[in-house]
């Protein structure tokens, strides 16, 4: 068969623009990484300052000053390099991601206030922890924002395992701060046993996922370094289901110890999904440079899948790139549910003169009593609040 003169011209063309366009979302996502690397960075700082800043404030200034100081001091490092990381990555790719680091900045800010408050002892420990999970969160939601143009199910699939383990880290740590508030005061009531099962719950969910999108090698590294210890199981179960000895602290400590040995061992693993990340797209790149567009029959897409169809390759990479969107905007649901859930809080707060945890416990009880999720209770919340004829309490 004969093709008709200025055919080939015209494929080959299509085929160059393809290129061209993959090798500029890979080149972007290659430099979004380093971006990817220094919010996982700041973000174990700050998790680290939240854990310490709750021992020492549950303690009354007994424990964890030296922790809280470097901790600052490492959340300050870390945060600048941010700051100047953001400076040089110009321009952003899309206004979404531009909004979410300003929302991150923007909780940021709180910081100094925060340190303040701790240090004069000025707010309570469940306070402390509400505004670094805020700030936390605020970050986290960046990284998902970034991945919209990938469409290539491998490094999709890289992307979505690394923020499935990033979300899990931290509710690994907001389960240690959570702990670590109990243990130091002896004492765990119904709302922060609710809490520590919540944190549990969905940390074992985001490892489910992130399992499911890794190698062989990482599943074994997360098995034998990431799950919680014997001894943390059994402390899981006295936070659960009785009141701990009081022990001068002893027991708070060696809690913390261990799940903070945990989570460096995820911050590990967390860096190798970073660095595996990045190398696909390197090696991504790499093997698009290296094929040749020929306008001719040997530049068919079949030859690189020679015992196969293209139709039944191209829908099965349409079901991953689908089956991934779904993971993905599930974990993105997650985190904008926690942040109606936050606005909802607010609102008890300002109108009712209560405490965060007060506006909690009142949410998740109306959210028993009707038998609905909590984030139900909260849209519906704000949805009818500019109706309400409350005035602030005095």
């Amino acid at each position: 068969m004969t093709l008709m003169a200025g055919s080939t011209p015209g494929a080959t063309e299509w085929f160059q623009r393809a290129r061209v366009m993959r090798r500029e979302q890979l080149s972007k996502l290659a430099q979004l990484g380093v971006l990817v690397s220094g919010i996982s960075r700041l973000v174990h700082m700050l998790q680290c300052e939240r854990g310490a800043s709750n021992v020492w404030l549950c303690s009354q200034g007994k424990l964890y000053a030296p922790e809280c100081k470097a901790s600052r001091g490492l959340v300050d490092e870390n945060l600048a390099a941010l700051y100047d990381m953001l400076e040089k990555h110009t321009p952003m790719p899309g206004s979404a991601v531009c909004e979410r680091i300003a929302s991150a900045l923007l909780s940021l800010e709180i910081l100094p206030a925060l340190r303040d408050g701790v240090n004069k002892q000025t707010i309570t420990s469940p306070q402390a922890m509400e505004h670094y999970c805020r700030m936390l969160r605020h970050l986290l939601s960046i990284v998902p924002q970034l991945n919209d143009s990938i469409d290539d199910p491998q490094i999709a699939g890289r992307f979505v395992a690394l923020y499935s383990l990033m979300q899990g880290k931290e509710l690994v740590g907001q389960e240690r701060a959570l702990g670590a508030i109990g243990f130091t005061l002896g004492n765990f009531n119904d709302d922060t046993r609710q809490r520590l099962v919540d944190r549990i719950d969905g940390q074992q969910a985001c490892f489910e996922v992130f399992l499911s999108h890794s190698h062989a090698d990482v599943q074994n590294t997360f098995a034998l370094n990431c799950l919680p210890e014997r001894e943390i199981e059994q402390l899981r179960r006295v936070a659960c289901t009785r009141q701990p000895a009081a022990d001068n602290g002893d027991t708070a400590l060696n809690w913390f110890s261990l799940q903070t040995t945990r989570l460096e061992h995820l911050r590990t693993l967390e860096e190798m999904a970073i660095a595996d990340l990045m190398i696909a797209v390197d090696e991504r790149i790499q093997s698009d440079d290296d094929i040749t567009v020929l306008a001719d029959e040997h530049d068919d897409p079949l030859v690189h899948y020679p015992d196969k169809p293209l139709l039944p390759l191209v829908r099965q990479q349409a079901r991953e790139i689908e089956q991934l969107s779904r993971q993905l905007a599930s974990l993105r649901d997650t985190l904008e549910e926690r942040k109606t859930i936050d606005k909802a809080k607010s609102v008890l707060m300002m109108h009712q003169s209560m405490s965060e945890e007060q506006a909690w416990t009142a949410l998740r009880k109306m959210a028993m009593d009707k038998n609905q999720r909590m984030v139900d209770i909260a849209r519906a919340l704000l949805t009818v609040k500019t109706l309400w004829q409350v005035t602030p309490k005095e």
